[in-house]
């Protein structure tokens, strides 16, 4: 009896498990940057003078970023991040193309003493929807 009600409803049993997991995620993952939309990226960059970096490659980085922003590609950030150590005490929103790179490049941050690391809720995506501007090099 049991074994069937298991059977029957395991993509309930295999959802609630996964919506826990998402739940959990920021607990288990303190390394981990906040989303953030794009209106709180605004207030940071305006009233915080937050720091904006791009962690795209560089040709995504050419083709347009946001004003101001320091680039530095993800996968040099782990040799890098000393470049950034003056900003550690302010707010940093994290650009990227969506997928993988957030999250390596906030854990990064985090684990090397910056407080206030944020991603940019779609990344660069997020950005050109808003009409934000947009530097192209």
């Amino acid at each position: 009896m049991e074994s069937t009600f298991l059977v029957d409803n395991m993509f309930f049993i295999v959802a609630a498990m996964l919506s826990g997991g998402m739940l959990l995620w920021p607990v288990i993952a303190p390394n981990a940057a906040r989303e953030i939309d794009s209106k709180r990226a605004i207030r940071l960059i305006n009233y915080e003078d937050a720091l904006v970096l791009d962690v795209r490659d560089e040709s995504e980085y050419a083709g347009g970023h946001p004003p101001n922003a320091i680039h530095i590609p993800v996968e040099q950030l782990g040799e890098r991040w000393h470049e950034l150590e003056k900003f550690k005490d302010k707010p940093v929103v994290i650009i990227f193309t969506p997928g993988l790179r957030p999250g390596k490049a906030g854990s990064i941050l985090r684990k090397n003493g910056f407080k206030r690391v944020f991603n940019l809720s779609g990344g660069i995506e997020t950005w050109e929807r808003e009409n934000l501007p947009l530097v192209k090099k």
